[in-house]
């Protein structure tokens, strides 16, 4: 580098100081390369969600850091009414692109902590720089109100050959994102009066709206299915497809309980068969349930962080247990308040398949404590809920109520046990059973 274009850089890198930098890209595209698309005859719709970063660089701020995911939609109507987007449906906690601007602002306080605790001993020279950074943010927050604006969607009738785009501002989701669409069809004000005229209390159109649910992948976890080859797990010259007798014959044979590492001892009671592709179950599960994160010194940290705060971290690593002499395939979780109370839900890929789906065995059980142990590197595990089968029963409720299952019911598994006489897991914890396994057929789609 010439000492001229030295010169110049300090000289930027010092007016960034004295400023309020707004840097916005909105031609940025490349979070395109994620689309995601569905059609009928009446729509075509494309998702995709930007990660953090991508999200900074076309909006100029860290809208993540406020809670805020934007979530790009192109919609074509090939229908003869007009569509308009129900954006509730996508997120009940919407925000409109200038709340979405405002979130995310520039405040004089802000930019006058940039120069850092040693800045303050120079308190008059920042007084000095106050009205110029105050200046030049107010601008900035101008400029970014118009960003937001161009760059949201419009939430207006799109006419029948017609198509919109943009961005709806949604709360943050990691890994897999479920964005439910629904159009409505909108007929002409003279019609839907002359239909509320002639038969009261029942307006509306004859059409059904158009529902579509995506499940969009949004970098930013490594969930810890990611270094998983399905493929290598069950090969396709090993899939033992079964009729419904077979099956339950097959599931009752299956590992009652997981193990250790070397399956010397066993644990939980592997309580739980999802039937179900696993993008299928991945968007079944998506909206309610978030992903796990591979244990690293990142993710230690972050989970250490949670547990001495006392607050939440969706993604939190979830401890291995074995079945098939491997650890889980996919971990999954719902966390409540705290990381102290969540819902563990585990699944190992079987070489069983059922109308065409895999068949996956699982175990879950609810967090509801932290306790002392000798049996854990850092001497704490997570207390279960002994009650197993409420959680196990939990998760056949939550996706029926979601509206993923086509069939449920039980078989055999580890035996019964009761409170009086408990088994117990790995860490010492006791558990009571019924002893069966639910079974749940997951929908292709979401029904309802």
């Amino acid at each position: 580098m010439t000492i001229t274009a030295c010169c110049h850089d300090v000289v930027r890198r010092l007016w960034r100081l004295l400023v309020t930098p707004y840097e916005p890209d909105e031609a940025f595209t490349g979070f395109h390369e994620r689309d995601v698309v569905q059609e009928e005859p009446r729509a075509r719709v494309t998702v995709a969600v930007p990660s953090a970063a991508e999200s900074r660089r076309l909006f100029g701020v860290d809208v993540a850091k406020q809670g805020i995911q934007p979530v790009w939609l192109r919609i074509e109507n090939r229908s003869n009414a007009s569509l308009r987007l129900q954006a509730v449906n996508i997120d009940p906690r919407y925000f409109t692109p200038l709340e979405a601007a405002a979130a995310s602002h520039f405040s004089i306080g802000k930019r006058l902590s940039a120069f850092g605790a040693m800045g303050w001993l120079f308190y008059y020279p920042l007084l000095l720089v106050a009205p110029l950074k105050m200046l030049t943010a107010w601008r900035a927050n101008g400029r970014m109100d118009g960003v937001f604006r161009r760059l949201g969607f419009r939430l207006v009738p799109i006419r029948s050959g017609e198509s919109a785009e943009g961005f709806v501002f949604t709360t943050v989701d990691l890994g897999t994102k479920v964005v439910r669409i629904r159009l409505v069809p909108l007929e002409p004000l003279r019609e839907s009066i002359g239909r509320l005229l002639h038969t009261p209390g029942v307006p509306g159109h004859d059409e059904p709206p158009v529902d579509m649910t995506f499940t969009v992948p949004v970098p930013g976890i490594a969930a810890d299915y990611l270094d998983r080859d399905f493929a290598v797990i069950r090969p396709p010259d090993t899939v033992e497809p079964c009729e419904a007798d077979q099956l339950v014959q097959q599931l009752e044979a299956m590992p009652q309980a997981t193990t250790n590492a070397n399956g010397s001892r066993t644990g939980d009671p592997a309580n739980l068969v999802v039937v179900g592709d696993f993008d299928t179950l991945l968007g079944a599960f998506a909206a309610r349930w978030d992903e796990s994160e591979t244990i690293s010194l990142a993710t230690c940290w972050k989970t250490v962080k949670a547990f001495l705060l006392g607050s939440n971290y969706r993604y939190s690593p979830v401890s291995a247990l074995f079945l098939f002499g491997r650890s889980q395939d996919i971990a999954l979780q719902r966390t409540r308040h705290t990381i102290n109370e969540r819902i563990h839900l585990r699944l190992w890929l079987t070489p069983l398949s059922f109308q065409g789906k895999a068949v996956w065995v699982g175990q879950v059980s609810r967090d509801i404590g932290v306790r002392f142990t000798t049996k854990a590197w850092n001497l704490t595990t997570h207390r279960i809920d002994p009650d197993v089968d409420e959680s196990r029963d939990y998760v056949m409720e939550d996706l029926l109520t979601a509206g993923w299952v086509t069939a449920a019911g039980y078989v055999g598994g580890i035996g019964a046990c009761t409170p009086q006489s408990p088994r117990r897991n790995l860490t010492g914890d006791p558990f009571f059973t019924d002893g069966k396994r639910a079974v749940i057929l997951v929908a292709a789609r979401r029904m309802g």
